[in-house]
């Protein structure tokens, strides 16, 4: 039952950072993961793929009793996303501000807000600033246009230069504060997930093609016990998209040896499936729940205002697959028993932070825990169906260790039918 070899494969949300950033993270936590847990852990340096869409390198762990190697795949996305940011500042407030409005009038909106009232004023939060820097802006336009009135500068004449004004600050403003306030980037966001929805960007329909046949690849050829495809944020429902596509391209896909497991963390699946036009990722939803070769966990947190908790990624979306059902398995994850209590008043209130907190080491050890499921011995279905083992293998002695090894041995037994299983297994919760 123990992992020897594993194979990860992450797909990141929409990120423009990309590689570099994201693997600089990824060595820095993978030290403080080493430093809680009193392992070792050494990682080398990323290869990037000819065609440049997938970077990879290895991570070799050695605890006390056990040691582990984890082929780690990522899976890149950034020169899309970069593509999308560089476009020129007015065109993008525009076209953001166009589609929110149509999500009030179809009706997406209200269907956020009821599925998950801080998603929805997360996503609202943009065009709200965007409409104080324009008031703001707007003020002082006015106010100078006044002021050449009173000076005898023909009306319209003020007028002109008063409106010019306007548009050159607003545009400074949203230009020199973004890094503060993220505006574009998150207007970006909402412009790339309305189409993405509606099928108008071929270029990551294509890629997630490709990325599906590269699993198709890895699942016939890996000599890894384990398979986890990791989706986080966005890449939630990027990730189940591949994995579907991946089982269309090959259904026995989950049979051929190395166990695949579909992790989604800090989700936020309602922003593509809510959309009526988004019948053909309702399908891929459908088609993960009832799939018994693969595994599907979801891990949320009410403390992320950017995922959806508590939410139900196949009924929320109104899938009824009724007694067939068998995925995912939903896991609440508490990150107040991740991070120190000295340190969380501050990190509750850094909503970024708090986010990729998914993705980071921990603080304290936990059951929940993205290193030990990336390099740790323990199956990620076991992990989840029995956290209190895990943990104890992760921190006790020799004989609790032993006691929690017997423990996951029940656990490691053949998947029990949607009957068992249940929306949510009382084993697999992690809140505490």
């Amino acid at each position: 039952m123990r992992v020897q070899h594993r194979h990860i494969i992450y797909v990141q949300g929409y990120d423009p950072r990309g590689l570099a950033q994201y693997y600089r993270m990824f060595r820095t936590e993978l030290r403080k993961f080493g430093r809680l847990y009193q392992l070792t852990a050494s990682i080398t340096r990323p290869q990037v793929a000819p065609d440049g869409e997938t970077a990879s390198w290895t991570i070799e762990t050695k605890a006390g009793d056990w040691q582990t190697r984890t082929s780690y795949d990522f899976l890149r996305w950034e020169d899309l996303i970069q593509r999308d940011l560089a476009a020129p500042i007015w065109g993008t407030v525009f076209h953001a501000m166009w589609i929110y409005w149509r999500l009030v009038f179809s009706g997406t909106i209200a269907r956020f807000w009821k599925a998950h009232w801080r998603f929805a004023t997360f996503i609202t939060y943009p065009h709200f600033l965007l409409m104080i820097e324009a008031l703001c802006a707007l003020g002082i336009a006015f106010a100078f246009e006044k002021g050449l009135e009173a000076l005898g500068i023909p009306y319209l004449f003020s007028v002109a230069i008063a409106a010019a004004l306007f548009v050159a600050g607003l545009g400074t403003a949203l230009k020199y504060t973004e890094n503060l306030t993220y505006l574009l980037y998150l207007l970006s966001d909402t412009i790339w997930t309305w189409e993405f929805s509606h099928r108008q960007r071929p270029e990551w329909d294509e890629r997630i093609d490709r990325f599906a046949q590269y699993l198709a690849n890895v699942a016939r050829e890996s000599e890894a016990e384990e398979i986890v495809v990791v989706g986080h944020s966005s890449g939630s429902f990027l990730g189940a998209e591949i994995l579907a596509r991946a089982l269309q391209l090959d259904p026995a896909l989950g049979r051929h040896g190395p166990r695949i497991v579909l992790l989604t963390i800090g989700g936020n699946f309602p922003i593509v499936g809510f959309h009526a036009v988004s019948q053909d990722f309702r399908d891929h939803l459908r088609l993960l729940a009832i799939e018994p070769s693969i595994d599907w966990i979801d891990c949320q947190s009410r403390k992320d205002v950017m995922n959806f908790f508590p939410f139900d990624p196949v009924t929320g979306h109104g899938i009824d697959v009724g007694a067939i059902r068998r995925n995912p398995t939903i896991v609440p994850v508490r990150f107040r028993e991740i991070i120190k209590p000295e340190h969380y008043n501050l990190f509750r209130w850094k909503f970024f932070r708090v986010h990729f907190q998914f993705v980071m080491a921990n603080e304290r050890p936990h059951a929940y825990d993205f290193f030990m499921i990336v390099c740790g011995p323990i199956p990620l279905r076991e992990r989840m169906a029995r956290p209190e083992a895990a943990l104890v293998i992760a921190t006790g002695d020799d004989a609790a260790r032993e006691w929690a090894w017997k423990r996951l041995e029940t656990a490691s037994a053949p998947r029990p039918d949607a009957a068992e299983l249940g929306e949510m297994e009382p084993s697999a919760r992690l809140s505490g």
